[in-house]
């Protein structure tokens, strides 16, 4: 490949060497580069799909909580069924509500 040269000193053998090494190098490089890339979006779509989890989940243990938090009124009475129910609504639609934005959010993304 290098044709001896008795004008081409060490130093110069051995920068065309560094340079031919650096040039295989490259593709070698690049191609874990995109490894690392692919990792990496792999890895956010993850994330992202756990989020979406996490999220669902807290909703509906928040609305479970509020369910579970006011069977009694303050001064000892039982609340009335017609009260339970307003109240069951109003947990589901706040829930069903939350779960279409979270639907529409990651569509979006």
């Amino acid at each position: 490949m290098f044709r001896r040269n008795p004008c081409v000193s060490s130093l110069q053998l051995r920068k065309e060497l560094l340079i031919a090494e650096s040039e295989l190098n490259r593709p070698q490089l690049i191609e874990e580069w995109q490894a690392v890339a692919g990792g990496v979006r792999l890895l956010g779509a993850r994330a992202k799909s756990f989020s979406l989890f996490a999220s669902t989940a807290a909703l509906l243990m928040t609305g479970v909580s509020k369910l579970r938090g006011g069977t009694a009124a303050t001064n000892g009475t039982t609340t009335s069924w017609l009260d339970r129910a307003l109240k069951v609504a109003n947990v589901a639609g706040s829930i069903w509500m939350g779960l279409r934005w979270q639907k529409r959010a990651h569509k979006d993304k």
